[in-house]
């Protein structure tokens, strides 16, 4: 199967890549993108730490890794106006995970932005509009984690 795009050409901001490091433990991490995501608009529907399952399950021995799934209703609701499709990227995520002890990397793409990368929403201006406003929220987000 060959792609309809060369990935090689995609940059950061293409697909809305955003990280910063946080200097804390990781459990302090987690809870910290949580309660900064809550602060900022986003609700946490969903959350699960892969490296603790992997490690359970077929004795990876992952470092921690943890995954936030996060949500601004209002977003999703305005998407979903859009393209149904949208749903199977739900939710948005901020991943944390340990790069070393007492060192955590907080990791999030755009869902929106992707989702008009590979042709599962439209490119108009009402999607445009998405992803402007998503990206503030985000931005607003990342801002608030590395400002306490």
């Amino acid at each position: 199967m060959s792609l309809a795009f060369d990935p090689s050409k995609i940059d950061a901001e293409d697909i809305g890549e955003e990280q910063t490091t946080l200097a804390m433990d990781h459990e302090a991490a987690v809870e910290h993108v949580r309660t900064v995501a809550e602060e900022t608009g986003f609700g946490i529907p969903v959350e699960f730490s892969p490296s603790e399952l992997l490690n359970e399950k077929v004795d990876a021995d992952r470092d921690p890794y943890y995954v936030l799934g996060a949500c601004n209703p209002e977003m999703a609701d305005r998407a979903l106006d859009e393209t149904l499709k949208q749903g199977a990227l739900f939710p948005c995520n901020f991943v944390v995970w340990q790069e070393e002890p007492g060192r955590q990397r907080v990791y999030h793409v755009s869902i929106m932005r992707i989702a008009r990368l590979v042709g599962m929403a439209p490119d108009n201006e009402a999607w445009g509009d998405i992803v402007d406003d998503t990206g503030e929220l985000v931005a607003a987000f990342f801002e608030a984690l590395d400002d306490e």
